[in-house]
């Protein structure tokens, strides 16, 4: 009589942790295995979960930034804005940030859309939302947005109540002035202006408002009628 070998177990696939040391691809396919998870990211080769995130540390704060960009891209065809995308950025570095804007591949952009639907390369503009997450945000992942080309990196620190706009200037990240109004413009995209006091005090009609003039500047049109050739 023919014994039939016995089955074998199938292998089971590690849950991801905070602290774990993986690259890209195992850092994928364990985060995959776990389609309950929301958010996880991969700085400089090491795991990073998040807990659960509060209303006002992180989820309103989060919630104003994307109104003011998301008023900024229906403005301006030839942009797409992500909420929490993860973005492929190296072998040891797979964030999700808070918000990217992003000009399309089409339209001259840096970043690109995998078959799978990820972003690869590095968007424009990346935003993140800092409150516990302040070390890491100024930190290693500061150091993997510049070193990897993210032309401004937005930081806002909740518990501070501070934002920092960096825009990358020949390789190393310096920060965007403030100027006499209160008024930061961003150098990538024309016509994104940001009354910075406003947004920090949810001010949001007055840094709609502000948004609004960047807007109808003429270096907005001129990158609008840009992006569409």
């Amino acid at each position: 009589m023919v014994k039939t070998p016995p089955q074998q177990k199938p292998l089971l696939i590690p849950p991801l942790e905070s602290g774990d040391r993986l690259n890209r691809y195992e850092f994928e396919r364990r985060y995959n295995a776990m389609p309950h998870l929301r958010k996880a990211e991969l700085i400089e080769g090491v795991v990073y979960v998040p807990a659960a995130l509060r209303f006002r540390s992180h989820g309103q704060p989060h919630a104003n930034l994307i109104v003011w960009l998301g008023n900024y891209k229906v403005a301006t065809p030839g942009i797409e804005l992500g909420i929490e995308p993860t973005v492929r950025l190296d072998l040891d570095n797979e964030p999700q940030p808070d918000a990217v804007l992003m000009i399309e591949e089409e339209a001259g952009g840096q970043a690109r859309l995998s078959d799978d639907d990820y972003i690869e390369g590095a968007p424009e503009l990346v935003a993140e939302i800092a409150a516990s997450s302040a070390a890491i945000d100024l930190g290693d992942k500061k150091r993997a947005y510049r070193r990897n080309g993210i032309r401004e990196y937005i930081v806002w620190q909740v518990f501070e109540q501070r934002l920092d706009w960096f825009y990358l200037q020949e390789g190393e990240y310096v920060p965007l002035p403030v100027d006499e109004d209160g008024v930061i413009r961003s150098q990538v995209f024309p016509g994104l202006w940001l009354a910075v006091d406003d947004l920090l005090a949810g001010n949001m009609g007055r840094v709609l408002a502000v948004l609004q003039e960047g807007l109808a500047a003429a270096e907005h049109t001129a990158f609008v009628q840009g992006l569409g050739k």
